[in-house]
């Protein structure tokens, strides 16, 4: 079964870029048909998806989002990244890592990481 652990800063400033990494393990994400994805629910809200990269590096993104957001991999160690630029306290929230069969992933299928909370604030 894969296995998946966001990493990151847990505050960011407004204005600033918000970095994020996911290690995975028991899978590689150069097998194909594996889609690995950012998505995100601020608290009270539902879950948002924010951009997936997939088996063969190539990377999709949420319209809303797609100017500020970057998902790029490093195939050496087994991550991929996440950056979302310009951030403002709106971007405050649960940020997930996943892998699925799809471009866009579903809660409740595929596989997902636990969760890293990050905060924007001054």
């Amino acid at each position: 079964q894969v296995q998946l652990q966001e990493s990151g800063p847990g505050l960011v400033k407004p204005s600033q870029t918000l970095s994020l990494t996911c290690t995975v393990s028991g899978g590689s994400l150069t097998t194909v048909y594996g889609y690995y994805s950012w998505i995100r629910q601020p608290p009270g809200k539902g879950v948002e998806w924010m951009g997936t990269i997939d088996y063969s590096g190539r990377s999709y993104y949420n319209p809303s989002l797609k100017s500020r957001t970057s998902v790029s991999r490093d195939t050496s160690k087994n991550q991929f990244t996440l950056q979302l630029s310009s951030v403002t306290p709106e971007a405050t929230a649960m940020y997930y890592c996943a892998r699925d069969l799809r471009i866009v992933p579903q809660q409740g299928s595929g596989d997902w990481g636990q969760g890293t909370q990050v905060t924007v604030s001054s």
